[in-house]
């Protein structure tokens, strides 16, 4: 601001100085990389995971379907609660297989699992989920296939037969 001299006439040479103000940005860089990191790790922590399940192709006249014994079969039935049934051998043989509850949850199953891949390697394990299982026990049961390394498995619908095999042992 100037202002001029009453008896001269003449402007003074007087300058008003100005603070310019610098604020320190050294917090807000540390909040930008926090912000950053942030959504890094939600970004990461919310991949969904996925398992792989291969269907077999559609069968053509032409194939040859090779038959297996009923004795290298393992079905295996979830239940309500969480609980498998399991029994050995075909439904619809001349004798009623032995219906048994596998115990301890996961790790039961995957005693069972490991003990008739170690019997048999080549044991097909069919999987039927009841009406009352839950979804989960559904990928559980796949989990452990993954994990115990079988080979051999297959998802199938529950029949009539299962069906009346669980009402015989009250399940």
């Amino acid at each position: 601001m100037t202002t001029s001299h009453p008896a001269t006439g003449l402007r003074s040479a007087r300058r008003t100085f100005r603070r310019i103000l610098h604020p320190d940005m050294t917090p807000m860089v540390g909040l930008g990389f926090l912000l950053v990191t942030f959504f890094l790790l939600t970004a990461e922590f919310s991949k969904s995971t996925a398992l792989q399940l291969l269907m077999p192709a559609k069968a053509k006249a032409d194939d040859i379907i090779v038959d297996r014994r009923l004795s290298d079969v393992v079905t295996l039935i979830l239940g309500k609660n969480g609980q498998v049934h399991y029994y050995k051998g075909g439904l619809y043989s001349d004798d009623i297989p032995e219906l048994q509850t596998v115990h301890d949850g996961s790790a039961g199953l995957r005693r069972l699992l490991l003990e008739v891949r170690q019997r048999n390697p080549n044991t097909i394990v069919i999987i039927k989920p009841s009406n009352e299982a839950k979804y989960r026990d559904l990928v559980d049961a796949l989990d452990e296939m993954s994990i115990t390394n079988q080979r051999h498995y297959a998802l199938a619908d529950m029949y009539r037969g299962d069906y009346d095999l669980l009402k015989q042992h009250g399940l």
